[in-house]
Protein backbone atom coordinates (compact mmCIF):
# COMPACT_ATOMS: atom_id res chain seq x y z
CA UNK A 1 0.00 0.00 0.00
CA UNK A 2 1.47 3.38 -1.04
CA UNK A 3 2.37 6.10 1.47
CA UNK A 4 -0.40 8.27 -0.01
CA UNK A 5 -2.99 5.69 1.10
CA UNK A 6 -1.81 5.53 4.71
CA UNK A 7 -1.39 8.33 7.24
CA UNK A 8 2.06 8.15 8.85
CA UNK A 9 3.04 9.92 12.05
CA UNK A 10 5.67 12.49 11.08
CA UNK A 11 8.05 14.65 13.09
CA UNK A 12 7.84 18.36 12.36
CA UNK A 13 10.26 21.11 13.45
CA UNK A 14 8.31 24.37 13.68
CA UNK A 15 10.00 27.75 13.65
CA UNK A 16 8.26 31.02 14.63
CA UNK A 17 7.83 32.07 11.00
CA UNK A 18 5.77 28.96 10.16
CA UNK A 19 2.07 29.78 9.69
CA UNK A 20 1.05 27.12 12.25
CA UNK A 21 3.63 28.03 14.91
CA UNK A 22 1.59 30.48 17.02
CA UNK A 23 -1.57 28.41 16.90
CA UNK A 24 0.11 25.11 17.80
CA UNK A 25 2.24 26.77 20.45
CA UNK A 26 -0.89 28.14 22.10
CA UNK A 27 -2.57 24.72 21.86
CA UNK A 28 0.52 23.06 23.32
CA UNK A 29 0.62 25.43 26.30
CA UNK A 30 -3.11 25.00 26.89
CA UNK A 31 -2.78 21.20 26.87
CA UNK A 32 0.16 21.24 29.28
CA UNK A 33 -1.61 23.61 31.68
CA UNK A 34 -4.84 21.64 31.50
CA UNK A 35 -3.47 18.11 31.85
CA UNK A 36 -0.01 18.56 33.37
CA UNK A 37 1.79 16.62 30.65
CA UNK A 38 3.01 16.89 27.06
CA UNK A 39 0.74 15.89 24.15
CA UNK A 40 1.81 12.72 22.35
CA UNK A 41 0.78 13.94 18.89
CA UNK A 42 -1.27 16.48 16.94
CA UNK A 43 -3.98 15.82 14.36
CA UNK A 44 -4.76 18.32 11.60
CA UNK A 45 -8.02 17.93 9.70
CA UNK A 46 -9.03 20.40 6.95
CA UNK A 47 -12.48 21.69 6.04
CA UNK A 48 -13.67 21.70 2.45
CA UNK A 49 -15.37 23.78 -0.22
CA UNK A 50 -17.59 22.57 -3.09
CA UNK A 51 -16.53 23.58 -6.57
CA UNK A 52 -19.71 23.21 -9.17
CA UNK A 53 -31.10 31.24 16.23
CA UNK A 54 -31.58 27.44 16.80
CA UNK A 55 -28.90 25.67 18.81
CA UNK A 56 -27.57 22.36 17.55
CA UNK A 57 -25.61 19.54 19.18
CA UNK A 58 -22.74 20.58 21.48
CA UNK A 59 -19.34 20.42 19.79
CA UNK A 60 -18.11 17.54 21.97
CA UNK A 61 -20.94 15.32 20.73
CA UNK A 62 -19.35 15.42 17.28
CA UNK A 63 -16.08 14.27 18.82
CA UNK A 64 -17.86 11.50 20.69
CA UNK A 65 -19.33 10.33 17.36
CA UNK A 66 -15.80 9.75 16.08
CA UNK A 67 -14.78 7.82 19.20
CA UNK A 68 -17.94 5.69 18.96
CA UNK A 69 -17.17 4.94 15.30
CA UNK A 70 -13.71 3.55 16.10
CA UNK A 71 -14.97 1.61 19.13
CA UNK A 72 -17.64 -0.06 17.01
CA UNK A 73 -15.08 -0.82 14.30
CA UNK A 74 -12.79 -2.51 16.84
CA UNK A 75 -15.64 -4.51 18.35
CA UNK A 76 -16.65 -5.79 14.91
CA UNK A 77 -13.15 -6.65 13.63
CA UNK A 78 -11.10 -7.64 16.69
CA UNK A 79 -10.85 -11.26 17.78
CA UNK A 80 -9.81 -10.13 21.24
CA UNK A 81 -11.80 -8.49 24.02
CA UNK A 82 -11.97 -4.78 23.28
CA UNK A 83 -10.16 -2.59 25.81
CA UNK A 84 -10.78 1.14 25.27
CA UNK A 85 -7.94 3.52 26.06
CA UNK A 86 -8.63 6.88 27.68
CA UNK A 87 -7.46 10.13 26.07
CA UNK A 88 -6.72 13.69 27.14
CA UNK A 89 -7.74 16.02 24.30
CA UNK A 90 -7.39 19.73 23.58
CA UNK A 91 -9.02 21.24 20.51
CA UNK A 92 -8.14 24.28 18.39
CA UNK A 93 -10.07 25.12 15.24
CA UNK A 94 -10.26 27.95 12.73
CA UNK A 95 -13.06 26.58 10.52
CA UNK A 96 -16.06 28.85 11.23
CA UNK A 97 -18.98 26.83 12.67
CA UNK A 98 -22.23 26.69 10.66
CA UNK A 99 -20.46 28.25 7.66
CA UNK A 100 -20.73 25.36 5.19
CA UNK A 101 -17.00 24.55 5.37
CA UNK A 102 -17.42 21.20 7.13
CA UNK A 103 -16.39 22.18 10.65
CA UNK A 104 -18.49 19.34 12.06
CA UNK A 105 -17.11 16.75 9.62
CA UNK A 106 -13.55 17.92 10.32
CA UNK A 107 -14.15 17.46 14.05
CA UNK A 108 -15.65 13.98 13.66
CA UNK A 109 -12.86 12.95 11.29
CA UNK A 110 -10.18 14.28 13.66
CA UNK A 111 -11.72 12.24 16.49
CA UNK A 112 -11.69 9.12 14.31
CA UNK A 113 -8.03 9.60 13.35
CA UNK A 114 -6.86 10.39 16.90
CA UNK A 115 -8.78 7.46 18.41
CA UNK A 116 -7.50 5.07 15.74
CA UNK A 117 -3.92 6.21 16.37
CA UNK A 118 -4.23 5.83 20.15
CA UNK A 119 -5.51 2.26 19.68
CA UNK A 120 -2.76 1.47 17.13
CA UNK A 121 -5.14 0.73 14.28
CA UNK A 122 -4.05 0.91 10.62
CA UNK A 123 -4.38 4.54 9.49
CA UNK A 124 -5.66 3.81 5.99
CA UNK A 125 -7.19 6.98 4.54
CA UNK A 126 -10.14 5.55 2.63
CA UNK A 127 -11.16 3.26 5.46
CA UNK A 128 -11.00 6.04 8.06
CA UNK A 129 -12.99 8.31 5.73
CA UNK A 130 -15.72 5.66 5.47
CA UNK A 131 -15.83 5.22 9.25
CA UNK A 132 -16.02 9.01 9.72
CA UNK A 133 -18.91 9.34 7.27
CA UNK A 134 -20.82 6.52 8.92
CA UNK A 135 -20.40 7.66 12.52
CA UNK A 136 -21.27 11.32 11.87
CA UNK A 137 -24.80 10.11 11.20
CA UNK A 138 -25.10 9.41 14.93
CA UNK A 139 -25.60 13.16 15.31
CA UNK A 140 -28.75 12.85 13.17
CA UNK A 141 -27.58 14.21 9.81
CA UNK A 142 -27.98 11.91 6.81
CA UNK A 143 -24.80 12.99 5.00
CA UNK A 144 -23.30 11.15 2.08
CA UNK A 145 -19.59 11.04 2.93
CA UNK A 146 -18.19 13.73 0.62
CA UNK A 147 -16.90 15.96 3.43
CA UNK A 148 -15.06 13.15 5.19
CA UNK A 149 -13.64 11.80 1.93
CA UNK A 150 -12.03 15.09 0.93
CA UNK A 151 -10.79 15.68 4.48
CA UNK A 152 -8.71 12.50 4.23
CA UNK A 153 -7.95 12.32 0.50
CA UNK A 154 -7.21 15.95 -0.42
CA UNK A 155 -4.01 16.65 -2.35
CA UNK A 156 -2.29 20.03 -2.43
CA UNK A 157 -2.80 21.89 -5.69
CA UNK A 158 -5.57 19.62 -7.00
CA UNK A 159 -9.33 19.40 -6.94
CA UNK A 160 -10.61 15.88 -6.27
CA UNK A 161 -13.16 13.97 -8.32
CA UNK A 162 -14.67 11.68 -5.68
CA UNK A 163 -16.68 8.56 -6.47
CA UNK A 164 -18.46 6.33 -3.95
CA UNK A 165 -19.79 3.59 -6.19
CA UNK A 166 -18.86 0.77 -6.24
CA UNK A 167 -16.27 1.93 -3.67
CA UNK A 168 -14.63 5.15 -2.49
CA UNK A 169 -12.16 6.46 -5.06
CA UNK A 170 -10.59 9.90 -5.58
CA UNK A 171 -9.04 11.18 -8.81
CA UNK A 172 -6.81 14.29 -8.54
CA UNK A 173 -7.85 16.95 -11.07
CA UNK A 174 -5.23 19.50 -12.05
CA UNK A 175 -6.71 23.00 -12.09
CA UNK A 176 -5.81 25.51 -14.82
CA UNK A 177 -2.64 27.47 -14.07
CA UNK A 178 -3.23 30.53 -11.92
CA UNK A 179 -6.68 29.52 -10.70
CA UNK A 180 -7.42 30.29 -7.07
CA UNK A 181 -10.60 30.22 -5.04
CA UNK A 182 -12.11 32.86 -2.79
CA UNK A 183 -14.28 31.94 0.19
CA UNK A 184 -16.74 34.58 1.44
CA UNK A 185 -18.78 33.94 4.58
CA UNK A 186 -22.26 35.44 4.37
CA UNK A 187 -22.39 35.27 8.20
CA UNK A 188 -25.87 33.83 7.95
CA UNK A 189 -25.42 30.78 10.18
CA UNK A 190 -27.34 27.54 9.77
CA UNK A 191 -26.74 24.43 11.83
CA UNK A 192 -27.93 21.57 9.62
CA UNK A 193 -28.14 19.20 12.60
CA UNK A 194 -30.54 21.58 14.36
CA UNK A 195 -33.25 21.49 11.67
CA UNK A 196 -34.84 19.01 9.29
CA UNK A 197 -34.13 20.93 6.07
CA UNK A 198 -31.01 18.96 5.13
CA UNK A 199 -32.59 15.57 5.84
CA UNK A 200 -35.76 16.59 3.98
CA UNK A 201 -33.72 16.94 0.78
CA UNK A 202 -32.15 13.53 1.38
CA UNK A 203 -35.60 11.99 1.88
CA UNK A 204 -36.95 13.62 -1.30
CA UNK A 205 -34.03 12.32 -3.38
CA UNK A 206 -34.44 8.80 -2.01
CA UNK A 207 -38.18 8.88 -2.71
CA UNK A 208 -37.56 10.10 -6.26
CA UNK A 209 -35.10 7.25 -6.85
CA UNK A 210 -37.49 4.62 -5.54
CA UNK A 211 -40.50 5.87 -7.46
CA UNK A 212 -38.64 5.92 -10.78
CA UNK A 213 -37.23 2.46 -10.01
CA UNK A 214 -40.77 1.22 -9.29
CA UNK A 215 -42.04 2.62 -12.60
CA UNK A 216 -39.12 0.87 -14.32
CA UNK A 217 -40.40 -2.44 -12.91
CA UNK A 218 -37.48 -3.23 -10.61
CA UNK A 219 -38.56 -5.74 -7.96
CA UNK A 220 -35.95 -4.35 -5.55
CA UNK A 221 -37.10 -0.75 -5.94
CA UNK A 222 -37.45 -0.31 -2.18
CA UNK A 223 -33.72 -0.87 -1.76
CA UNK A 224 -32.71 1.68 -4.38
CA UNK A 225 -31.96 4.85 -2.46
CA UNK A 226 -29.37 6.57 -4.67
CA UNK A 227 -29.52 7.69 -8.26
CA UNK A 228 -26.21 5.97 -9.02
CA UNK A 229 -27.80 2.62 -8.09
CA UNK A 230 -30.68 3.31 -10.44
CA UNK A 231 -28.37 4.45 -13.23
CA UNK A 232 -26.26 1.31 -12.90
CA UNK A 233 -29.32 -0.95 -12.88
CA UNK A 234 -30.69 0.76 -15.99
CA UNK A 235 -27.25 0.96 -17.64
CA UNK A 236 -28.14 4.42 -18.87
CA UNK A 237 -26.41 7.78 -19.19
CA UNK A 238 -27.12 10.73 -16.93
CA UNK A 239 -28.98 12.41 -19.80
CA UNK A 240 -31.20 9.34 -20.20
CA UNK A 241 -31.80 9.26 -16.44
CA UNK A 242 -32.85 12.91 -16.61
CA UNK A 243 -35.46 11.98 -19.24
CA UNK A 244 -36.85 9.28 -16.92
CA UNK A 245 -37.11 11.80 -14.09
CA UNK A 246 -39.12 14.14 -16.31
CA UNK A 247 -41.35 11.29 -17.49
CA UNK A 248 -42.17 9.64 -14.15
CA UNK A 249 -42.09 12.68 -11.87
CA UNK A 250 -44.09 15.30 -13.80
CA UNK A 251 -45.65 17.15 -10.86
CA UNK A 252 -44.21 20.14 -9.01
CA UNK A 253 -45.53 18.99 -5.63
CA UNK A 254 -46.57 15.56 -4.37
CA UNK A 255 -48.66 15.23 -1.23
CA UNK A 256 -48.03 12.59 1.39
CA UNK A 257 -51.41 10.96 0.74
CA UNK A 258 -50.70 10.88 -2.97
CA UNK A 259 -47.34 9.17 -2.51
CA UNK A 260 -48.80 6.57 -0.16
CA UNK A 261 -51.94 5.75 -2.15
CA UNK A 262 -50.88 6.22 -5.75
CA UNK A 263 -47.10 6.07 -6.18
CA UNK A 264 -45.87 3.68 -3.48
CA UNK A 265 -49.09 1.91 -2.45
CA UNK A 266 -48.17 1.79 1.23
CA UNK A 267 -49.94 2.81 4.44
CA UNK A 268 -49.11 6.10 6.14
CA UNK A 269 -47.57 4.17 9.02
CA UNK A 270 -45.36 2.18 6.66
CA UNK A 271 -44.42 5.34 4.76
CA UNK A 272 -43.33 7.08 7.96
CA UNK A 273 -41.33 4.11 9.18
CA UNK A 274 -39.62 3.07 5.92
CA UNK A 275 -39.35 6.22 3.84
CA UNK A 276 -38.83 9.05 6.35
CA UNK A 277 -36.24 9.79 9.02
CA UNK A 278 -36.84 10.63 12.66
CA UNK A 279 -36.79 14.40 12.11
CA UNK A 280 -38.71 14.39 8.79
CA UNK A 281 -41.86 12.57 9.91
CA UNK A 282 -43.79 15.84 9.81
CA UNK A 283 -43.35 16.21 6.03
CA UNK A 284 -46.63 16.49 4.10
CA UNK A 285 -45.45 17.83 0.71
CA UNK A 286 -42.54 16.71 -1.46
CA UNK A 287 -40.76 18.29 -4.44
CA UNK A 288 -39.32 15.15 -5.97
CA UNK A 289 -38.77 16.24 -9.57
CA UNK A 290 -36.91 19.42 -8.63
CA UNK A 291 -34.56 17.67 -6.20
CA UNK A 292 -33.85 14.86 -8.64
CA UNK A 293 -33.17 17.23 -11.54
CA UNK A 294 -30.71 19.21 -9.43
CA UNK A 295 -28.75 16.09 -8.50
CA UNK A 296 -28.61 14.74 -12.07
CA UNK A 297 -27.73 18.07 -13.67
CA UNK A 298 -25.15 18.83 -10.99
CA UNK A 299 -23.49 15.51 -11.82
CA UNK A 300 -23.39 16.57 -15.46
CA UNK A 301 -21.81 19.90 -14.45
CA UNK A 302 -19.18 18.08 -12.39
CA UNK A 303 -18.33 15.93 -15.41
CA UNK A 304 -17.99 19.06 -17.56
CA UNK A 305 -15.82 20.78 -14.94
CA UNK A 306 -13.52 17.77 -14.85
CA UNK A 307 -13.40 17.50 -18.65
CA UNK A 308 -12.46 21.17 -19.03
CA UNK A 309 -9.67 20.87 -16.46
CA UNK A 310 -8.31 17.70 -18.05
CA UNK A 311 -8.50 19.19 -21.53
CA UNK A 312 -6.72 22.35 -20.41
CA UNK A 313 -4.02 20.25 -18.74
CA UNK A 314 -3.63 18.35 -22.00
CA UNK A 315 -3.35 21.57 -24.01
CA UNK A 316 -0.81 23.01 -21.57
CA UNK A 317 1.21 19.83 -21.81
CA UNK A 318 0.99 19.93 -25.61
CA UNK A 319 2.24 23.51 -25.71
CA UNK A 320 5.21 22.64 -23.49
CA UNK A 321 6.07 19.63 -25.63
CA UNK A 322 5.77 21.68 -28.82
CA UNK A 323 8.31 24.11 -27.42
CA UNK A 324 10.53 21.07 -26.87
CA UNK A 325 9.96 19.88 -30.46
CA UNK A 326 8.08 16.78 -29.37
CA UNK A 327 5.44 15.54 -31.82
CA UNK A 328 2.07 14.61 -30.28
CA UNK A 329 -0.80 12.43 -31.40
CA UNK A 330 -3.90 14.24 -32.66
CA UNK A 331 -6.08 12.48 -30.09
CA UNK A 332 -6.60 14.24 -26.77
CA UNK A 333 -9.41 12.02 -25.50
CA UNK A 334 -9.51 11.62 -21.76
CA UNK A 335 -9.75 8.27 -20.00
CA UNK A 336 -13.54 8.20 -20.37
CA UNK A 337 -13.37 8.89 -24.09
CA UNK A 338 -15.84 11.76 -23.89
CA UNK A 339 -13.48 14.58 -24.83
CA UNK A 340 -12.26 14.73 -28.41
CA UNK A 341 -9.66 17.33 -29.33
CA UNK A 342 -10.74 20.51 -27.57
CA UNK A 343 -14.48 19.98 -27.69
CA UNK A 344 -16.88 18.72 -25.02
CA UNK A 345 -19.00 16.18 -26.86
CA UNK A 346 -22.62 17.22 -27.10
CA UNK A 347 -22.01 20.64 -25.57
CA UNK A 348 -20.31 22.58 -28.36
CA UNK A 349 -17.95 24.17 -25.82
CA UNK A 350 -14.36 24.54 -26.90
CA UNK A 351 -11.34 25.12 -24.70
CA UNK A 352 -9.03 26.67 -27.26
CA UNK A 353 -6.71 28.76 -25.10
CA UNK A 354 -6.12 30.18 -21.66
CA UNK A 355 -8.47 33.15 -22.15
CA UNK A 356 -11.72 31.22 -21.75
CA UNK A 357 -10.79 28.28 -19.54
CA UNK A 358 -11.72 29.92 -16.24
CA UNK A 359 -14.74 31.59 -17.85
CA UNK A 360 -16.15 28.14 -18.64
CA UNK A 361 -15.53 26.92 -15.09
CA UNK A 362 -17.11 30.10 -13.72
CA UNK A 363 -20.17 29.57 -15.88
CA UNK A 364 -20.62 26.08 -14.43
CA UNK A 365 -20.40 27.48 -10.91
CA UNK A 366 -23.08 30.10 -11.70
CA UNK A 367 -25.34 27.40 -13.10
CA UNK A 368 -24.72 25.29 -10.01
CA UNK A 369 -25.80 28.08 -7.66
CA UNK A 370 -28.90 28.81 -9.71
CA UNK A 371 -29.88 25.16 -9.48
CA UNK A 372 -29.22 25.08 -5.73
CA UNK A 373 -31.38 28.17 -5.36
CA UNK A 374 -34.30 27.21 -7.62
CA UNK A 375 -34.43 23.39 -7.70
CA UNK A 376 -32.83 22.29 -4.44
CA UNK A 377 -33.99 25.41 -2.59
CA UNK A 378 -31.14 25.52 -0.10
CA UNK A 379 -29.80 29.02 -0.68
CA UNK A 380 -30.26 32.17 1.41
CA UNK A 381 -30.86 35.82 0.50
CA UNK A 382 -27.38 36.74 1.77
CA UNK A 383 -25.78 34.01 -0.30
CA UNK A 384 -27.73 35.17 -3.35
CA UNK A 385 -26.53 38.73 -2.73
CA UNK A 386 -22.90 37.60 -2.68
CA UNK A 387 -23.38 35.58 -5.87
CA UNK A 388 -25.11 38.54 -7.59
CA UNK A 389 -22.17 40.82 -6.68
CA UNK A 390 -19.83 38.16 -8.06
CA UNK A 391 -21.77 38.04 -11.32
CA UNK A 392 -21.49 41.82 -11.64
CA UNK A 393 -17.72 41.46 -11.28
CA UNK A 394 -17.57 38.70 -13.87
CA UNK A 395 -16.65 36.06 -11.27
CA UNK A 396 -18.45 32.71 -11.07
CA UNK A 397 -19.57 31.73 -7.56
CA UNK A 398 -21.87 29.29 -5.79
CA UNK A 399 -22.86 28.42 -2.25
CA UNK A 400 -20.76 25.74 -0.62
CA UNK A 401 -21.84 23.21 1.97
CA UNK A 402 -25.37 22.30 2.98
CA UNK A 403 -26.70 25.78 2.29
CA UNK A 404 -29.32 27.95 4.03
CA UNK A 405 -26.46 30.25 5.01
CA UNK A 406 -22.72 29.91 5.36
CA UNK A 407 -20.24 30.60 2.57
CA UNK A 408 -19.89 31.00 -1.14
CA UNK A 409 -16.84 29.86 -3.10
CA UNK A 410 -15.73 31.81 -6.17
CA UNK A 411 -13.32 30.96 -8.97
CA UNK A 412 -10.72 33.58 -9.99
CA UNK A 413 -8.12 33.29 -12.73
CA UNK A 414 -5.24 34.86 -10.79
CA UNK A 415 -4.19 36.13 -7.39
CA UNK A 416 -4.43 39.70 -8.67
CA UNK A 417 -8.01 39.09 -9.81
CA UNK A 418 -8.84 37.54 -6.44
CA UNK A 419 -7.47 40.61 -4.59
CA UNK A 420 -9.66 42.97 -6.63
CA UNK A 421 -12.66 40.68 -6.13
CA UNK A 422 -12.11 40.51 -2.37
CA UNK A 423 -11.85 44.29 -2.09
CA UNK A 424 -15.11 44.64 -4.03
CA UNK A 425 -16.90 42.26 -1.66
CA UNK A 426 -15.56 44.12 1.36
CA UNK A 427 -16.88 47.43 0.02
CA UNK A 428 -20.25 46.26 -1.29
CA UNK A 429 -21.18 43.52 1.17
CA UNK A 430 -19.13 43.31 4.35
CA UNK A 431 -18.94 47.03 5.11
CA UNK A 432 -22.75 47.15 4.81
CA UNK A 433 -23.33 44.55 7.54
CA UNK A 434 -25.19 45.35 10.78
CA UNK A 435 -23.14 47.18 13.37
CA UNK A 436 -22.66 44.19 15.69
CA UNK A 437 -21.05 42.23 12.83
CA UNK A 438 -18.94 45.23 11.83
CA UNK A 439 -17.68 45.40 15.40
CA UNK A 440 -16.88 41.69 15.40
CA UNK A 441 -15.19 41.31 12.01
CA UNK A 442 -14.28 44.80 10.82
CA UNK A 443 -11.30 45.25 13.14
CA UNK A 444 -9.34 42.71 11.06
CA UNK A 445 -10.57 44.26 7.78
CA UNK A 446 -12.89 41.24 7.33
CA UNK A 447 -9.92 39.00 6.50
CA UNK A 448 -11.39 36.23 8.65
CA UNK A 449 -14.58 36.08 6.59
CA UNK A 450 -13.36 36.65 3.01
CA UNK A 451 -10.05 35.26 1.78
CA UNK A 452 -8.27 33.51 -1.08
CA UNK A 453 -7.44 29.84 -0.71
CA UNK A 454 -5.87 26.94 -2.58
CA UNK A 455 -6.42 23.18 -2.32
CA UNK A 456 -4.26 21.73 0.46
CA UNK A 457 -3.36 18.26 1.72
CA UNK A 458 -5.74 16.06 3.65
CA UNK A 459 -5.52 14.68 7.19
CA UNK A 460 -2.16 14.71 8.93
CA UNK A 461 -0.85 13.41 12.24
CA UNK A 462 2.47 14.60 13.61
CA UNK A 463 4.71 15.29 16.57
CA UNK A 464 6.05 18.81 16.99
CA UNK A 465 9.41 20.18 18.03
CA UNK A 466 9.15 23.92 18.60
CA UNK A 467 12.37 25.53 17.38
CA UNK A 468 13.14 29.00 18.77
CA UNK A 469 14.80 31.65 16.62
Amino acid sequence: MSEECVICVSNVALRPQHHLYARLRHLHEFFCNQFGKEPRFYVRMPGRIDVPAQSGPKWYNYYLCGIKGIYEEMQQTSQLTFQPIGMAIALSGNIPPASGLSSSSALVSAAVLATACIHQLPLERKHLASISARCERYIGTQGGGMDQAIAYLAKAGYAQFIEFHPKLYATPIQLPAGVCFVVANSLAAKNKAASSDFNERVVECRLATRIVAKHCKFNNWRGMMRFVQLQEALQCTLAELEELILRWLPKDIYTRDELCARELKVSDEEFEKEFLTVNTRQMMQFKLRQRALHVIRESLRVAKFRAICEEVAGLDSEMKNQHSSVKLSNSNANQNGNVIGAELVGEGVKVENSTNRVALLSQLMRQSHQSLKELYECSHTDLDRLVALSDEAGVGARLTGAGWGGCIVACCDSMEASRKYIEMLKEKYFKCLPQYLLDQYGANDFNDVVFATFPGNGAEIFKVNFVHG
